[in-house]
C-alpha cells in the first residue's frame, strides 16, 4: 500500500500549519516553500482540508490558513481519510451507498477476516499519532 501525492502532502500542509500554530493565518506560499509542494496544487489541497474541518481560511493580504482545532486534537488517521477516503484492503472492507459491499465469495471467505485486522491495526496506529507528536520529533 502506497499513499498518493494528495494524502501525504495534506499531511505535510497540516504538519506545518501545526509548527506554526498560534501564529495567525500562514500563507500558501510560504507552506509550499518550506514543504516543497507546488503552490497550485497546496491550493486544491485546502479544498478537502477545509470541508473536512481541518482548516480555516483567512482573506485579506495578511491571510492564509490556520488549524480550526489544536495539533494534539488532529490525528494523521483523520487526514489520511479525509485526503484519500477509508483504509481498506479489499472491496468487502468498504461500504457502498453507506451498505456493506457484498462480494459473491462472501460465504467461506476466510480472508475478510485477515483484511479486517491489518485494516484495524494500520487505523490504530495512524490515529495514535497527532500533528502535535510530529511537530515534537526532530525532524532530519
Amino acid at each position: 500500500m502506497k499513499l498518493s501525492t494528495k494524502g501525504r502532502y495534506g499531511v505535510l500542509a497540516l504538519y506545518d500549519l501545526a509548527l506554526n500554530y498560534g501564529s495567525g493565518p500562514i500563507a500558501l506560499k510560504g507552506i509550499a516553500e518550506r514543504q516543497g509542494i507546488s503552490e497550485n496544487y497546496l491550493e486544491q489541497l485546502m479544498v478537502p482540508l477545509r470541508k473536512a474541518g481541518f482548516v480555516n481560511s483567512v482573506r485579506g493580504a495578511q491571510g492564509g490558513y490556520t488549524l480550526s482545532r489544536e495539533p494534539k486534537e488532529i490525528s494523521i488517521g483523520e487526514i489520511i481519510v479525509a485526503m484519500e477516503g477509508p483504509i481498506a484492503f479489499a472491496d468487502c472492507m468498504l461500504l457502498q451507498d453507506g451498505e456493506p459491499f457484498v462480494c459473491k465469495k462472501a460465504d467461506g471467505c476466510g480472508r475478510k477476516n485477515v483484511w479486517a485486522k491489518i485494516g484495524a491495526r494500520i487505523n490504530d496506529v495512524l490515529n495514535s499519532i497527532t500533528l502535535e507528536e510530529l511537530c515534537s520529533k526532530p525532524q532530519k
